[in-house]
């Protein structure tokens, strides 16, 4: 009984790391405000914010005539990979990093 009450555990902490990932910020914010407590989710919540933050960067960086719009393309890009790789890794059961903003997300504390 206890192992169907931890996997239980494990598949409602996945499925709220995943809509962290897919929804965003509102994602972070729906996490922070119903899992707080829960490390697995919290963890994909606050790379879910790092790449949140990088969108909007991306979307400034793009206002900028000439360069900004062909960098701004080539962050989009990058960044729709971490996405998809952020997304992936939340239903993986294991705490992972993403590449390039993992290391941000740790040092948000809260």
């Amino acid at each position: 009984m206890a192992k169907a009450s931890k996997s239980s555990k494990e598949n409602d902490s996945k499925l709220w790391a995943f809509l962290a990932v897919l929804l965003g910020v509102v994602g972070f914010i729906l996490a922070l405000l119903l899992k707080k407590d829960d490390k697995y989710v919290m963890h994909y919540a606050k790379q879910s914010l790092v790449l949140f933050i990088g969108w909007v960067i991306a979307w400034g960086v793009g206002i900028v005539p000439f360069v900004g719009k062909f960098a701004s393309v080539i962050l989009f890009l990058i960044l729709i990979v971490l996405w998809i790789i952020t997304l992936v890794n939340s239903l993986s059961n294991e705490i992972k990093q993403t590449p390039l903003i993992g290391e941000f997300s740790d040092k948000i504390k809260l």
